[in-house]
């Protein structure tokens, strides 16, 4: 692998500065950003990339690879919890199992858009398209969680409040802002990217600079965390987000993606849930431990992503894609 790539994306400033934020907490800083903020700029960047998407989308137009990368998206989203159910069974329960499942079959928000900002560095096009898969990635993997708990726990068949759970999941303010602003970009098109982009162009590295800062921090004092999940789920997180990524790929290649959209699909094939799918799981599954399935996804699976899963993702495209 051509070490150029970990390098170029490390040195990214919004990389640069997560690692700053995790630094902050292990060299024991009062360094701490006031809890309005990260919830602001989570949301500023939900709406940022959805408009951009929704405006690349009306440009682009709904052709038969759209179609596919969308149904591909879904086919993940439910597959990914299914297969690693049973990984997860060989040491844990029904309950974390099912748990963790879910949120890697879901998506992290953050590193798409951390993978998007790494593509615009290169100088590699990717459609806007791709902000519709991640919407549409984020929430199947709650219900075939949800479903798994019903299937293989000793008290099976408990009833779920269905209208809770189908709003947590469709409805939760990260989908419901993704999805609404893919949709007035739609409408609004090249008029309103041109009235918007100052504020969602313009100040959007900004944003998200500020915003891996935060995460670093939050990454940080979630180390301590894995202690309690022991090797097998240290190497869960960092090994199951390369199978999911190899799978992604394959599948890009297969419906022939540009390489700029394979890589996205594959990083959002490779994340994991750290806001959606706990809030979820801890409503509707509170036998199950939250501190195993936050702490992987925050702790190991988010920053491994960032730091070297996007390049090596990266790679695997320039070998397939040849």
């Amino acid at each position: 692998m051509d070490g150029s790539l970990i390098v170029s994306n490390i040195l990214n400033p919004p990389v640069l500065f997560f690692f700053l934020g995790m630094t902050a907490v292990l060299v024991k800083s009062d360094l701490e950003i006031p809890a309005p903020v990260p919830k602001l700029f989570s949301l500023y960047l939900l709406l940022a990339i959805g408009f951009k998407g929704g405006v690349e989308l009306i440009k682009s137009g709904v052709t038969q690879e759209v179609v596919l990368a969308l149904l591909a998206a879904v086919f993940m989203a439910c597959l990914v919890p299914l297969y690693t159910f049973f990984i997860l069974r060989l040491k844990l329960d029904a309950y974390d199992s099912a748990a963790i499942a879910a949120t890697y079959g879901s998506i992290s928000a953050v590193t798409f858009i951390t993978a998007s900002a790494f593509l615009t560095e290169l100088g590699i096009d990717f459609d806007g398209y791709m902000v519709a898969a991640l919407a549409l990635m984020e929430s199947p993997a709650i219900i075939v969680g949800l479903i798994l708990v019903n299937l293989f726990t000793v008290d099976g068949k408990r009833e779920f409040a269905w209208s809770e759970v189908l709003q947590e999941a469709f409805l939760n303010s990260s989908v419901f802002l993704l999805v609404g602003s893919l949709l007035i970009g739609v409408l609004t098109g090249e008029h309103g990217w041109q009235v918007l982009e100052p504020f969602t162009q313009g100040i959007f590295y900004g944003v998200l600079t500020f915003f891996l800062l935060d995460m670093g921090l939050v990454a940080a004092r979630r180390i301590k965390d894995l202690q309690k999940t022991g090797v097998f789920l240290i190497s869960f997180a960092i090994l199951v987000p390369i199978l999911n990524a190899g799978i992604g790929l394959l599948i890009a290649r297969f419906i022939n993606m540009s390489r700029g959209d394979a890589l996205l699909f594959s990083v959002l094939c490779a994340s994991a849930s750290y806001i959606a799918v706990p809030a979820a799981m801890r409503m509707t599954v509170p036998e199950a431990n939250p501190s195993l399935y936050v702490s992987t996804a925050l702790a190991v699976t988010f920053p491994f992503n960032i730091i070297v899963g996007i390049p090596l993702y990266l790679y695997g495209i320039n070998l397939l894609w040849r």
